[in-house]
């Protein structure tokens, strides 16, 4: 076997690898999701989406909390363009995460862009930014995050559709209190990344402005959190950044 041919086969390794390390990271993430989208399947029904409808939304949109949305807007009868905007503010917070990525995707091809674009969810998020964390090498980081993106995609189609079969079982179960598996796997996903006064502060605020602004129309209130979170963190960093600095210049 030439010294190609080994290259190539060394490189395969690698992506499996990389894959298979993208689709354990993020299965604690999946086990806290699976309820939540058990719960949008048993929904979609009552809110006047037929079987397929529902499907094609978690196959098309892919976005848990904007389908949770469009869903109670369509059951109240609300326009299009409501359902659209809404979910487009709602979704905005994935700007964020784009925003935090693009330094390490940058140098991929347009289409491993794309498709990441597409599959980038809060969880693929938080078990990719600790790939980044723990790993400066980013050669085949883009298969971590396939592997991340394909196990999260496969598992809320599932449970889209056995939310779907098991509606028609247990008509009650949007009462079971399931939905609570979601909050704990956003705590979980938040807490590992807390290892410095500014990551508290961003924490703090954001959590504090978004109970405030929870009566705002269209989830504004999660832009205003998240902006001001930012702006703690950020003012955080910059103040602690220039302590050192000032204490040398006082000395």
């Amino acid at each position: 076997m030439n010294s190609g041919a080994v290259m190539k086969q060394d490189s395969r390794t690698v992506k499996r690898r990389e894959m298979l390390a993208g689709a354990k990271a993020t299965l604690p993430l999946i086990i806290g999701a699976i309820p939540f989208g058990i719960i949008f399947g048993t929904l979609a029904g009552p809110s006047g989406l037929s079987v397929w409808g529902a499907l094609a939304m978690s196959v098309v949109v892919y976005a848990g909390s904007s389908q949770f949305i469009a869903l109670g807007l369509m059951a109240a009868g609300a326009a299009i363009p409501v359902i659209i905007a809404t979910t487009f503010v709602v979704n905005l917070r994935h700007i964020l995460y784009a925003a935090n990525l693009v330094p390490k995707v940058a140098h991929l091809p347009h289409r491993w862009r794309v498709m990441m674009a597409f599959g980038l969810t809060d969880e693929t998020f938080a078990a990719v930014s600790n790939r980044f964390m723990l790993q400066q090498n980013t050669d085949y980081a883009h298969w971590f995050y396939l592997g991340s993106w394909v196990a999260m995609y496969g598992n809320w189609i599932l449970c889209t559709g056995l939310g779907i079969a098991l509606g028609k079982t247990f008509p009650d179960m949007t009462d079971w209190g399931l939905d609570f598996a979601m909050s704990v796997t956003f705590i979980g996903m938040v807490v590992p990344y807390l290892k410095n006064k500014p990551m508290w502060g961003a924490v703090i605020v954001s959590g504090a402005i978004a109970m405030a602004t929870i009566g705002m129309p269209h989830k504004l209130g999660l832009i205003v959190a998240a902006l001001c979170g930012i702006a703690t963190g950020l003012s955080l960093h910059l103040l602690l950044k220039h302590e050192p600095a000032k204490a040398v210049v006082d000395d």
